[in-house]
């Protein structure tokens, strides 16, 4: 039976002074491990939905492996949950040792069970500067954007989201999971499978930004970083090293742009009357 990405679970709830008793429905978790020709890298806890985009994508940001050195990915339901199964061709086969990582991530950390400072540090590419701007008065719309199209969220709630926006086309696609890194990694995969120029548009997040996304959007070569939630200051320096645009709470009232401004433009103003 395959695995749920939600369930429908009872509950009370107190409200009102009264107490009512009914169902909602929540999102589901479940332990996904992600094995490279037949040995496990990684389990991480994940929403059950666009697992071939999430295996793809982190192979990606992780540098395991190129999207032409994956030969097949297979998913195996197993009694206690899906092992992803990415088979390498046999030139990735050392990149792949040299990032192992063994982890469980049940609070979402993209970087529990790296082994040494240098991996949790790592060098990321420089992402070149992209032929196009964006106005700061369309940065508030492309975030608001994201609530309408999470069909996950809109059903159980309590899901990050991953999307990617193009200032001539709003958001061309988004992906859902529990976890922030998850949410990332499948949109990546996605973009990969769909053959999208990342450099065509920003990735925006419904979550805070940390290095570790700062990291997987170099790899993937994003030039611009949106979020609703504030960055860490390493993930502000890495942004300005790595050449990314970082924005972050975006909305209504304006937006923080921390790194490479100038692919953010100010409307003009009217001329004012002497």
């Amino acid at each position: 039976m395959p695995f749920p990405n939600q369930r429908s679970i009872r509950r009370l709830r107190f409200a009102n002074d009264e107490v009512t008793e009914g169902e909602r429905v929540l999102p589901a978790e479940t332990a996904v491990a992600l094995s490279y020709n037949g040995s496990t890298q990684a389990v991480m806890m994940a929403t059950p939905e666009n697992l071939h985009d999430f295996a793809l994508g982190y192979s990606l940001t992780e540098g395991i492996a190129r999207s032409t050195e994956i030969e097949r990915i297979e998913a195996v339901e197993t009694p206690r949950g899906i092992d992803l199964q990415i088979w390498l061709a046999h030139g990735a086969e050392a990149r792949q040792v040299a990032r192992r990582r063994q982890s469980f991530g049940p609070m979402g950390c993209g970087l529990c069970g790296i082994e040494s400072l240098e991996e949790v540090l790592r060098d990321v590419p420089r992402v070149a500067s992209p032929p196009w701007t964006v106005m700061a008065n369309d940065i508030a719309p492309a975030v608001a954007g994201i609530g309408a199209k999470q069909r996950l969220r809109a059903q159980s709630g309590a899901l990050h989201a991953a999307a990617f926006w193009q200032p001539a086309r709003g958001i061309v696609m988004l992906r859902e999971d529990v976890g922030r890194h998850n949410a990332l990694d499948k949109l990546c995969g996605a973009l990969t499978t769909a053959d999208v120029n990342p450099a065509s548009g920003a990735v925006v997040m419904t979550s805070r930004l940390s290095i570790d996304l700062v990291q997987k959007c170099a790899m993937l070569r994003a030039p611009m970083l949106i979020a609703v939630s504030a960055p860490t200051a390493e993930a502000v320096a890495l942004a300005e090293h790595s050449g990314i645009t970082l924005i972050t709470l975006a909305g209504a009232a304006g937006c923080d742009v921390w790194s490479h401004p100038g692919r953010v433009s100010q409307p003009a103003l009217p001329d004012q009357p002497l």
